[in-house]
């Protein structure tokens, strides 16, 4: 893959990602003058997973490592516009919900059911369980480590 065509997947990915976070952020009812910035960290949220993932880190610490990165951006906008963090963070985490490895998982559960057991549908339940359960903490603990390093009454060090 040429520079040329991972800056292209990178931008398309970006592009694609706002689009979610921009919908989210409408049904959470964010002020108007906060889309963009619902955009812009559903965007570059999802590019430095993409990135990571990229670079060979599987997609549960990149998942980390990026929702990390949207809860930081969305603490500095939250001091700068005077607003929760919430309000920029919730929605660009959105495009990042592992619903391809869940849907999978169910799927996989419904064919258990249906035919009964079988080590491969077994496997693939526990191996897309497992995927989605662990994105989803990634996404939980992203979330939440910029509240328990900033808002913390002692310091860390």
């Amino acid at each position: 893959m040429t520079v040329l065509e991972f800056l292209l997947a990178l931008l398309n990915d970006m592009f694609f990602a706002l689009i979610p976070a921009v919908g989210f952020a409408l049904v959470f009812n964010v002020p108007p003058r906060a889309l963009k910035y619902c955009a812009i960290g559903g965007a570059l949220g999802h590019g430095c997973r993409f990135v990571l993932m990229h670079w060979g880190l599987s997609i549960e610490w990149a998942t980390l490592c990026a929702a990390t990165l949207v809860g930081m951006i969305g603490v500095h906008w939250s001091h700068r516009f005077l607003a929760h963090p919430k309000v920029f963070t919730v929605a660009a985490m959105i495009p990042m919900v592992p619903g391809v490895f869940a849907f999978k998982a169910m799927i996989a559960l419904v064919e258990l059911n249906h035919r009964g057991f079988s080590p491969e549908l077994w496997g693939m339940l526990i191996e897309n369980l497992l995927k989605a359960t662990f994105i989803v903490a990634s996404l939980a603990i992203g979330l939440a480590m910029p509240g328990l390093l900033f808002y913390r009454r002692r310091p860390v060090v």
